[in-house]
């Protein structure tokens, strides 16, 4: 398991993937309360080095078998996602949703907790949300789109869901191998 430095703790591990049926994943996380624990903050680098090393988009604390209230949003383009914008990787402190548009969008998601499987997911179009930072400043935004969705995803797994709880129909999952075919698709001119 490599190892990195950081500012906020010695030594970063990256995380081992806690799989679709862990118990954890299934779980509600517990809110956190002290922002500037030690055990918190080093978590926080664990978590971006391991979304970093795993080509995420994001990842919540339950699937590093954690059941604390923290994501981390990380978009950029990769090959599974070469459309996502980039956004600087932002550890968020029991996130929430404050106000969803009525407008739903439906798109592709994956995760790292079910690897392989690929579903279209419908999910609110334009979001409100507020967190706390790693340094316990209280922040409120906006995101629509794939940030929205990206927020969104990672917030179900603090409450016990995955994606699959949201298709609207089997149909609409795909495997690793047909995604790559609709990946291939969505990005020819």
């Amino acid at each position: 398991m490599p190892l990195y430095t950081s500012p906020h703790s010695s030594m970063t591990r990256i995380l081992e993937i806690a799989q679709l049926g862990a118990p954890v994943i299934r779980e509600r996380a517990a809110e956190i309360t002290d922002i500037h624990d030690p055990q918190l903050q080093t978590l926080i680098d664990d978590l971006l080095v391991t979304v970093a090393d795993e080509h995420g988009m994001g990842i919540a604390a339950p699937q590093v078998s954690v059941s604390r209230r923290i994501i981390i949003l990380a978009p950029k383009p990769n090959a599974r996602y070469p459309y996502a914008p980039t956004m600087e990787p932002t550890a968020m402190i029991n996130p929430e949703l404050t106000w969803s548009s009525s407008e739903m969008d439906k798109d592709w998601e994956g995760c790292l907790t079910v690897p392989g499987i690929r579903g279209l997911v419908p999910r609110h179009r334009t979001i409100r949300v507020r967190y706390q930072t790693r340094e316990g400043v209280g922040l409120e935004t906006e995101y629509d789109g794939f940030l929205a969705r990206v927020f969104q995803h990672e917030v179900d797994h603090l409450d016990g869901l995955v994606f699959l709880d949201r298709v609207e129909t089997t149909h609409d999952l795909v495997t690793e191998h047909e995604w790559q075919k609709v990946i291939a698709q969505r990005c020819q001119p």
